[in-house]
């Protein structure tokens, strides 16, 4: 029984609340109904009573010398007259009619001699009896007198009302779980529209969306977020294809050519300098697939938040000066100027290893769009709360619709990896992820003309760091 309920599925689970409901609001009424009505019905015996009561000095008759004669009223041959019992305040009876006499109340004499009214209902054999005791003056005279009538026609008229009432309320729940069933059905028929659309949508077709067909209520919200969903999912299905075409060919690159010069070092004896320049030839193309390596690597944890920082004072200009020398040998090989400019010691907070790749990775960059001959300017600046390190070139520079999106992953401002120009667009990520993490941040300068301004912005050494600035970020 457990494991069914467990196991129910929602257009049931509604069905059964909606029936539910429906019983205890059946209920509730039907209880309503019956005492309101058996309310009124004794309310209307006791009026009933209390005319007995009133029409009772009308069957009196005063003797000269002040007695009482009592008359009963059998105008209808005394089948039909009252039951009718009159006592002296004393507790004797005084007189009583026929129908009293013949269908006698033992508690009735109880009742009389009670100084109080009352109205109470008494058996008298099978039949329930309503009996009315209170004081009257006839004639000058306190009597007691009481006055009863049977509760049978009230209650078989509420059996009658019962007995309707609960035929009726298992028509009134069955119809109410038909309807229930057949609106949770209607009401859950889009949701499994969707759910049959959202079936059909494979990884070979997350263009596809589900359909809409009232924005504004719950399903339509519904919809709308899973298509949203579908379209980020889209989105990076379509990044994860072209990274992996990217990562293909540049993987394939340094791989062919390690295997061509191999192949051509085995096909001949050499002497030491031929296989010295392959073997420095192989190096270079290890190098490079390391460097790849190395960038999916960082990335891979800047997405994790694994990435454990050092803080410490940096010299900004000699790390500057430190990346030029070690890219200086790549602006050599296409004649261009690496230069750093002497503007003194600006010092800024960081770990040295990670703002280190990232300047790499811009100094990187500058060389590769930069033409042959170009000038690249690295240049160390301070405000009054943070040390800056700008990197400019002479390359292209980004147009304007591309500089928005110009830190995505896998972007490199609409340059194919496939082109000339090599990388796998994770460059400026990662070096925007480190700066970040390091409580600055990397923007891309307005320029006038041609060529790109990065500016690296990092917390001055000795000025406050904020609680934000310390928590780790992940580019999203």
């Amino acid at each position: 029984m457990i494991k069914w309920w467990q196991q129910r599925n929602v257009r049931l689970s509604l069905t059964l609340w909606y029936v539910g409901a429906m019983v205890v609001v059946l209920a509730v009424y039907a209880a309503g109904v019956f005492t309101f009505v058996s309310g009124n019905a004794s309310n209307a015996l006791d009026d009933r009573l209390h005319e007995d009561l009133l029409l009772t000095p009308a069957m009196a008759e005063q003797r000269p010398d002040g007695t009482l004669d009592w008359y009963e009223d059998d105008s209808e041959g005394g089948k039909n007259s009252r039951w009718l019992q009159i006592w002296s305040p004393d507790g004797h009876r005084i007189f009583r009619t026929g129908v009293a006499e013949r269908n006698p109340i033992p508690e009735s004499e109880a009742l009389a001699s009670r100084a109080d009214s009352s109205i109470v209902t008494v058996p008298t054999g099978p039949t329930m009896v309503r009996i009315l005791t209170d004081r009257l003056d006839v004639y000058g005279k306190p009597l007691v007198i009481q006055v009863a009538r049977p509760e049978t026609a009230m209650r078989g008229q509420l059996g009658q009302l019962a007995l309707m009432l609960l035929l009726g309320l298992p028509f009134a729940v069955a119809a109410a779980g038909i309807g229930g069933y057949r609106l949770a059905r209607r009401a859950l028929a889009p949701v499994e529209h969707m759910a049959g659309s959202a079936r059909s949508i494979t990884a070979e077709r997350l263009s596809d969306r589900l359909p809409v067909t009232n924005p504004n209520d719950e399903l339509g919200h519904l919809a709308s977020v899973f298509n949203d969903t579908l379209g980020r999912l889209e989105a990076s299905f379509e990044q994860m294809r072209r990274f992996t075409a990217d990562v293909s060919h540049e993987l394939r690159t340094p791989l062919t050519a390690l295997r061509s010069v191999g192949e051509v070092g085995l096909r001949e004896r050499r002497d030491e300098a031929a296989y010295r320049a392959i073997i420095a030839s192989m190096l270079e193309e290890v190098d490079r697939l390391a460097c790849l390596v190395d960038r999916l690597l960082a990335w891979s944890r800047a997405e994790t938040g694994q990435a454990r920082l050092a803080q410490e004072v940096i010299d900004l200009h000699e790390l500057a000066e430190e990346v030029a020398t070690y890219l200086g040998v790549l602006a050599e090989e296409k004649r261009q100027s690496l230069v750093v400019e002497q503007l003194g010691a600006v010092r800024g907070m960081g770990d040295r290893l990670v703002l280190r790749q990232s300047l790499i990775n811009l100094v990187d960059n500058a060389i590769k769009y930069s033409p042959i001959g170009g000038d690249i300017r690295l240049r160390a600046l301070e405000s009054q709360t943070a040390a800056m390190i700008d990197v400019i070139d002479t390359g292209p520079g980004i147009p304007p619709e591309l500089r928005v999106r110009v830190f995505d992953r896998y972007d490199r401002g609409g340059q194919s990896l496939s082109g000339e120009i090599g990388g796998t667009g994770l460059g400026l990520s990662i070096s925007k992820w480190a700066i970040e993490v390091n409580g600055g941040h990397l923007t891309l300068e307005p320029t006038t003309g041609g060529g790109s301004t990065f500016r690296i912005a990092l917390p001055r050494a000795g000025a406050a760091r904020s609680p934000e600035g310390r928590r780790r970020k992940s580019v999203a």
